[in-house]
């Protein structure tokens, strides 16, 4: 009995014995989630972030590239023996600014890392690196900030920044990582994949005191990262710092567009700012400031700000009125200011007849009153008011086909699409009272509840210099590696217009700055300018000074619009403006540049 018992005892002893063999083979080799357990304890894996792809000019010049700096990581539960006193000199920050980053990282989490300190200079980095080895928990991070060849183009370029909680949630393929930094606004937002390239992982071993060890695995588990795409734009920097040079102290925009392809040559909004001032450590301070200006400088103008479009909108009246055969070329009307105002009695006094080149020439406000009188009462039915409502839908249906009343689709982000008003909008406005021509006729100038965008304007220009068509403005030549841009900005838009009343209305831009309101500022010699000047009311402050144009007159290279608020008539600053650019980008050192000292000057009220 008894050596039964010693036989069952050494079995139980046997049997326990086996399992424990089996459960240390199962989790030495068969199970690997132990051994992957012991190893993240001692191997690390560090983010490669990818050098965001560089920016060029038209030319190949470089306009944006990276800067090397450097975030300090902290992963919380591998704090130990902190000698927090060393640690904040070594870092020169207070001991309530320690205390925030811990526990800000700590509410992030307890094990995974994130950052303690960013932006590390090249040479904050040189101080420091020796001495980290000896704070637990705490590693380097290379990362890279934007820096700028020229502080020019700013609100085109757009900055970037740490991305946020809210960015992060609407993050569906899960690329990003809290920290990283995203194209916040311009280009960098709007070509932000392109841009951004794709992140590596490198993994290192490190001993129990946080000392580099070597690669782990012969570094055949990590993998490099890609260089996010260099993109060439269709800018040219030598017109686009001129631009700039020309709208310092004043406010408004300069677009200048290639009018065969719609690359944009000049995009200026003035005021704005340093890009060099949104990268690096104090984007957060440098923001706030630049924010708070009253003067709107990070409000990008030539695709934001909405403007009445003054008489160079005469223009599209006249070609839509063409199309619709309510008037021909030599059809004559008497300048009748009982009628509406004219302001060029001058050269052309009251009772005048004009043919639409003069009436264009002269900016004859009162033919223009009667032509669009013409188009929206054109007798469709006997009832005035209802006659009203179908001419002035037919009119906006035409103007809609010149890309007003929506946006365009440029490659940037926060476009505007102005508005044309159609007959819907007046019965909203009007709550069902009737309303006819009578009470809409300043459409006919281009005032009223008009709106443009400055980019509209020089689209339209384009449009014309290409006698019916467009191609979308964008700011990319080449975003892929078949040196391609966008295939939408590759589709040619027409117009209704039949191309030989775009003949018309090139001869009298023509006539506008060889005889008319154009040729004491706009007239380039060798150069054939086609313009049209506007004045903007601005009721009660000085109004703006607006011009369009384009050059040369055949096989035209540059279509332009500007706006300068606040600066009174259209044959001034706008006027000066767009010759000083035509004459730049045509000559080039051979350049005269007659107007500079005006622009400059800025005097353009008197």
């Amino acid at each position: 009995m008894i050596d039964n018992r010693k036989y069952v005892i050494q079995g139980i002893f046997l049997i326990i014995g086996v399992v424990f063999l089996i459960q240390l083979f199962a989790i030495q080799v068969i199970d690997k989630s132990y051994r992957q357990a012991a190893e993240q304890n001692i191997v690390q894996e560090v983010i490669q972030y990818p050098y965001r792809g560089l920016l060029l000019d038209r030319n190949g010049e470089i306009m944006v590239y990276n800067e090397p700096l450097f975030d300090l990581m902290i992963t919380p539960k591998q704090v130990v023996n902190l000698d927090t006193l060393g640690f904040c000199n070594l870092l020169n920050i207070t001991k309530s600014e320690f205390n925030e980053k811990i526990a800000a990282a700590k509410a992030y989490s307890y094990v995974k890392p994130s950052i303690f300190y960013k932006q590390i200079s090249n040479t904050e980095f040189a101080r420091i690196e020796g001495t980290l080895d000896q704070y637990k928990g705490f590693a380097i991070q290379p990362r890279i900030v934007r820096a700028y060849s020229y502080p020019a183009m700013a609100n085109a370029l757009g900055y970037i920044s740490e991305i946020s909680k809210n960015e992060l949630k609407q993050d569906t393929i899960n690329y990003y990582h809290q920290g990283d930094y995203i194209g916040k606004s311009g280009l960098e937002s709007y070509y932000e994949s392109e841009l951004r390239g794709k992140r590596g992982k490198k993994f290192k071993i490190r001993n129990v005191r946080g000392i580099d060890q070597g690669r782990f695995n012969d570094g055949k588990s990590d993998t490099l990262a890609i260089p996010g795409q260099t993109l060439t734009s269709t800018i040219d920097l030598e017109l686009q710092l001129y631009g700039e040079k020309l709208m310092a102290g004043k406010a408004g925009s300069v677009i200048a567009i290639e009018p065969s392809t719609g690359e944009i040559l000049a995009i200026v909004s003035a005021p704005s700012y340093d890009p060099g001032a949104l990268s690096g450590r104090n984007f957060g301070e440098n923001f706030e400031v630049i924010s708070q200006d009253t003067l709107k400088p990070l409000f990008n103008r030539p695709l934001m700000a909405s403007y009445r479009p003054g008489s160079i909108f005469k223009i599209v009246q006249a070609l839509v009125a063409l199309q619709e055969g309510v008037i021909v070329a030599n059809t004559k009307l008497k300048c009748n200011t009982a009628l509406i105002g004219c302001h060029n009695a001058a050269s052309h006094p009251f009772g005048t007849s004009e043919d639409l080149v003069g009436a264009i020439t002269n900016s004859c406000n009162p033919y223009f009153y009667q032509v669009m009188r013409k188009m929206v009462m054109q007798g469709e039915v006997e009832d005035p008011y209802q006659d009203s409502h179908i001419g002035l839908d037919k009119w906006r249906s035409y103007i809609d086909n010149f890309g007003f009343g929506g946006t365009l689709g440029i490659d940037l982000p926060g476009e505007n699409g102005g508005m044309i008003p159609n007959s819907a909008y007046y019965d909203r406005a009007y709550r069902g009272r009737a309303w006819k021509f009578s009470n809409i006729y300043s459409l006919a100038i281009g005032e009223g509840e008009n709106l443009v965008v400055p980019l509209q304007m020089a689209n339209f220009a384009a449009t014309v210099a290409n006698r019916g068509h467009y191609y979308t403005p964008h700011l990319i030549k080449k975003a892929s590696e078949d040196g391609e841009p966008l295939p939408q900005f590759l589709v040619k838009h027409e117009t209704e217009i039949n191309s030989e009343y775009f003949e018309i209305a090139v001869e009298a831009m023509a006539e506008v700055v060889r005889s008319g309101t154009g040729q004491y500022r706009a007239k380039l010699p060798g150069i054939e300018v086609c313009g049209k000047t506007g004045t903007v009311q601005n009721d009660p402050n000085p109004d703006h000074s607006v011009f369009i144009a384009f050059a040369p007159r055949i096989n035209p290279k540059i279509a332009i619009s500007v706006y300068v608020e606040g600066a009174g008539q259209g044959a001034r600053a706008g006027a000066g403006i767009a010759g000083l650019m035509i004459e730049k980008y045509l000559k080039r050192d051979s350049a005269v540049l007659r107007m500079e000292p005006y622009i400059l000057k800025g005097d353009f009220l008197y």
